[in-house]
């Protein structure tokens, strides 16, 4: 117990120290080669801390769900239930035992795991031995697959009673309607209760395979040991294949309306349509167009006129978020019943007076000098870098992504934003879900 509590002191003092590095991370030289079966590989060395961190990716999130709308997140949950010879209070154990940190996650386009751990040979061993079972020889036993089914189906029914959730959900069904995207990564109480161990096993073998998978290392260990590492942890796999191309996301062709009767306060409501890709051409002109908007805090546009002005919300927001096919763009806020109307008004004329004109001068320099001047706090530690890395693979972004970013945001003029905005968003065509209250709002 007195050998737990030392590393995990350790690993707390160096978290804390890693603050006074910030600067050494504002712009990573980052190398890349790909394993024997074909796995693609980030690597970026960071020698201030005695630590690693490895993100691997899959294209195994809940787009690949076919139909049975759950079974990524619970193939992901079970991961860490057992694994080899080890059960979950195991593996639990013996990750603990040297201060090492092992999480699971699924989201739309991907899955991934990520593991945080000391290099000093007998730690990272260890570390790496719980990993690499679980990529090779998890067991998906039948009695964690009916635990974690009735998580499933109590998070559910907790879902039902979040106004915001419920909002998300149908914004997401309304906006994509049969894509991939439109199924709810969480399942629904009726394709929960039909997954079985089976399904689990056969979403494995398909989806988390070497040709499916990147994998990110950031941290203090050199080239060479950092090669060495992917082919341990990797080169037993499965090759497989890589996941087939999602099919393209149809553009809206008329507006849609839903109101969810709620018993709350106030109403969520939720306005957009698809986006943009990662990788698109118009990334940085709408990028930094939603900084203006909707996206930069109390400097917004949507800020100023909603709340500033009229004290109709607390809060009001959007934000793009590219995926391999166009991801959603969502202006969001929360006000009262008898609001509603009002506040969708404002937002309409204002999204499509920036459409019609673009940013000002002075909001354009604005939000330029607040993305440039926070950049670096976006890779100021290990963790951040690793997620950035592994993202960049999962999206096959260049290599100097992060490099130039600062640089391509100061390069957009208010005429780029301008036609970004023309070409990507008809405001005449948005998804619109209010949920609370009793009665719909008027057209």
């Amino acid at each position: 117990m007195k050998m737990r509590v030392k590393l995990w002191t350790c690993l707390w003092i160096l978290l804390l120290l890693s603050a006074g590095f910030k600067t050494a991370f504002s712009a990573p030289t980052i190398q890349q080669w790909q394993t024997k079966n074909g796995v693609n590989v980030l690597y970026v060395p960071v020698t201030q801390l005695p630590m690693v961190d490895i993100r691997i990716v899959f294209d195994a999130g809940s787009a690949r769900d076919e139909g049975k709308a759950g079974l990524a997140r619970l193939t992901s949950n079970l991961l860490m239930t057992g694994a080899g010879q080890w059960d979950a209070g195991q593996i639990a154990n013996r990750l603990e035992s040297v201060g090492a940190r092992l999480s699971t996650g699924a989201r739309t386009d991907m899955a991934w795991l990520s593991l945080r751990s000391l290099v000093n040979s007998g730690p990272l061993e260890q570390a790496l031995s719980v990993l690499e079972s679980i990529l090779v020889t998890p067991t998906f036993a039948e009695t964690e697959v009916a635990r974690l089914k009735k998580q499933m189906l109590i998070a559910l029914d907790n879902i039902e009673q979040s106004p915001d959730q419920v909002a998300q959900r149908a914004f997401m069904a309304a906006m994509y309607d049969n894509h991939p995207y439109g199924s709810p990564k969480e399942g629904t109480p009726e394709s929960v209760e039909g997954l079985t161990r089976k399904a689990v096993v056969d979403f494995f073998n398909q989806f988390y395979v070497a040709q499916n998978a990147v994998v990110a290392i950031v941290g203090d260990v050199s080239r060479a040991e950092a090669e060495a590492l992917v082919e341990r942890l990797m080169g037993r796999m499965k090759t497989g294949e890589p996941a087939l191309s999602l099919p393209e996301v149809s553009p809206l062709k008329a507006a849609k309306t839903t109101h969810i009767p709620f018993p709350s306060t106030q109403s969520t409501v939720l306005i957009g349509q698809p986006g943009m890709a990662r990788g698109a051409d118009d990334y940085f002109p709408l990028y930094l167009g939603n900084h203006i908007f909707g996206g930069g805090g109390f400097s917004s546009i949507l800020m100023t006129e909603i709340r500033e002005k009229r004290g109709l919300v607390y809060s009001v927001y959007s934000y793009f978020i590219p995926m391999a096919e166009d991801g959603p763009y969502t202006i969001g806020l929360q006000t009262r019943h008898t609001q509603v109307e009002t506040a969708l008004n404002i937002v309409h004329d204002n999204l499509k007076r920036f459409i019609e004109e673009g940013p000002s001068e002075t909001q354009l320099q604005a939000s330029k000098l607040n993305i440039t001047g926070s950049e670096p706090l976006r890779t100021d530690s290990n963790r951040k870098i690793v997620e950035y890395l592994a993202m960049m693979g999962f999206y096959r972004l260049p290599l100097d992504y992060l490099e130039t970013f600062s640089e391509k945001i100061r390069g957009v003029s208010q005429a780029d934003i301008q036609k970004a905005f023309q070409r990507k968003i008809q405001a005449d065509k948005l998804v619109t879900v209010v949920v609370g209250g009793e009665k719909a709002p008027s057209p």
